[in-house]
């Protein structure tokens, strides 16, 4: 069952899935592109600049996926299926989790390479980028599943998800970018950390936040 629910998953997210779900990797390319272009052809500038970018560039990559994460489902009565045959909310919300993650994380640390070319960042800089973004990222998956099973009964919902997710990723991408800033790959300490913890307390937030929603 379980192994059936992340094949259903990663099917609907999956960036070339055809779901739309490409649009935080494109988003994330776009603004890579456009950085330069906004800056100056300053290389000091842009390596300088550059990382702090892409982790801003990733956060807000993070939050287009929200919307469709789990309200569809509710909506088409998924889960109250997935109720009846055993299945546990926190089990629902594990799988959705690690899908989401799969989703948009691995595609993202992978597109940091040519964006990197892009800022012109050093190979120290773009290792500590992609360790982070490997450690950050399963953190900002577990937020935004959080918040989307949080908001998903809301008729606002969608405009509220993108406001909650940013101050709450903040330890993250200032952990994250600081890292670059020294060159000290002790601060991605923190972000795994932070990150192991999200992860630990999302599918139990989130999977209450769904037997909240159902009871509404």
């Amino acid at each position: 069952m379980i192994a059936a629910m992340l094949k259903r998953d990663l099917a609907q997210f999956f960036p070339f899935s055809g779901s739309g779900a490409a649009l935080p990797v494109v988003f994330f390319v776009a603004v890579a592109m456009l950085y330069p272009f906004a800056v100056g052809p300053d290389i000091n500038l842009l390596s300088r600049t550059g990382g702090g970018v892409v982790w801003i560039a990733a956060l807000l990559a993070s939050i287009l996926p929200l919307e469709k994460l789990v309200s569809r489902d509710i909506a088409l009565g998924m889960f109250d299926q997935l109720k009846l045959r055993g299945v546990t909310e926190e089990a629902m919300m594990a799988v959705r989790l690690a899908a989401h993650w799969l989703s948009f994380g691995p595609p993202l640390v992978l597109a940091t390479l040519p964006a990197a070319a892009l800022l012109a960042l050093d190979m120290a800089t773009v290792k500590l980028l992609v360790l982070g973004l490997v450690a950050g990222t399963p953190g900002l998956a577990a937020i935004g599943l959080i918040i989307a099973a949080l908001t998903a009964s809301l008729r606002a919902g969608a405009a509220l998800s993108g406001l909650l997710l940013i101050p709450l990723a903040l330890p993250i991408l200032i952990f994250g970018a600081g890292a670059l800033a020294r060159l000290d790959a002790a601060s991605l300490g923190f972000v795994a950390a932070i990150s192991l913890l999200l992860v630990a307390i999302a599918p139990f937030a989130a999977g209450a936040a769904i037997r909240a929603a159902r009871e509404i």
